[in-house]
């Protein structure tokens, strides 16, 4: 291999126009889904605390923010949905009238083009905030399995263009991909929370989702911090029981674990860059610490080198002006 002085890697570095033909990765906003929060009532816009300048909208304003979305460019959501009620099994989650359904029938009705994206899991709809039905102090997994087809069926019915099953339970794509099928939807694409880690950096979307678990945590269903092994079997479970977009959540400790599961499956791979790495830039950026948009173009850059295709981010709105003025 030749070496200096024959190779001079400064040279294709010299200004931005030659830094730009060269570059490997290449953000768009195109890569962007945009997570939005309902809420019951009318004519509600809160600001979430612990997530600076993310709000949760009633349906009658979200269908005003999708439009703002849309003019945008993101060209795609992912809906999560706060019920007026819970209770045990979650069934908000499943109702033709529960808010995530109702928020899709009035979004479409204004919005043909946009991609609904419906998250499937029972979290935010059951009382005592874990992602199933329980079994004394346990999630029932093949149980759940039940309930999941049903609300992706009702989510469909309502106009979800894609649902995304993030509750980690064994066979939720089979089971999904299953009912789905039987019901006349097998058109219909599911972006699985394949790699779902038991994180830290959940807390502020569980604020925001009202979502934390009244009782132990998700460790039991969710995936160990410390293994990338075994991301590989969920991923390659999912990818046989016919999920046809592979995600990783969190995105930016887990990198490699992206990286590893692009090189192996030849699927769509999302990372979700969540709440609590959100929360962590605002708030050094509201503290002049650092360079927001320098950081987040940073940060996602990071994340589509390392393999995914799709990045559901906080950051969409602000991403999507930022690249448009560049």
């Amino acid at each position: 291999m030749a070496k200096f002085p024959v190779i001079r890697m400064r040279r294709l570095r010299k200004n931005e126009n030659l830094r730009n033909l060269v570059r490997e990765t290449n953000l768009s906003i195109d890569d962007l889904i945009y997570p939005v929060f309902v809420i019951p009532g009318k004519g509600k816009k809160e600001e979430i605390p612990s997530m600076p300048e993310q709000f949760r909208f009633t349906i009658d304003l979200l269908v005003e923010e999708v439009q703002k979305i849309k003019e945008k460019g993101i060209k795609a959501i992912i809906l999560f949905g706060i019920p007026e009620e819970k209770d045990e099994l979650g069934k908000d989650a499943f109702d033709e009238n529960g808010i995530i359904q109702r928020v899709l029938r009035e979004i479409r009705k204004y919005e043909k083009e946009i991609i609904l994206i419906a998250d499937l899991c029972m979290c935010e709809y059951t009382s005592h905030g874990h992602c199933g039905i329980l079994k004394g102090k346990e999630v029932d997994n093949d149980k759940t399995l039940e309930y999941l087809g049903k609300i992706a069926v009702s989510q469909v019915k309502a106009g979800a263009d894609i649902v995304a099953p993030s509750g980690m339970m064994d066979g939720q794509v089979k089971a999904i991909r299953k009912t789905l099928d039987e019901t006349g939807f097998e058109h219909i694409p599911i972006l699985s929370y394949s790699v779902k880690y038991a994180s830290s950096f959940y807390g502020p979307f569980r604020d925001a989702a009202e979502s934390t678990p009244q009782f132990g945590n998700r460790k039991t269903y969710q995936m160990d911090i410390a293994n990338a092994r075994e991301a590989i079997l969920e991923a390659q479970l999912d990818f046989e029981e016919g999920a046809d977009i592979l995600m990783v959540k969190p995105a930016l400790s887990y990198l490699d674990v992206i990286y590893r599961i692009k090189k192996i499956f030849h699927r769509p791979v999302a990372a979700y860059n969540v709440s609590g790495e959100y929360s962590m830039v605002k708030a050094s950026a509201m503290q002049g610490w650092i360079n927001e948009k320098d950081i987040v173009l940073e940060i996602l850059t990071s994340i589509k080198r390392a393999g995914a295709d799709l990045i559901l981010t906080y950051h969409a709105k602000d991403v999507a002006e930022w690249l448009k003025n560049e």
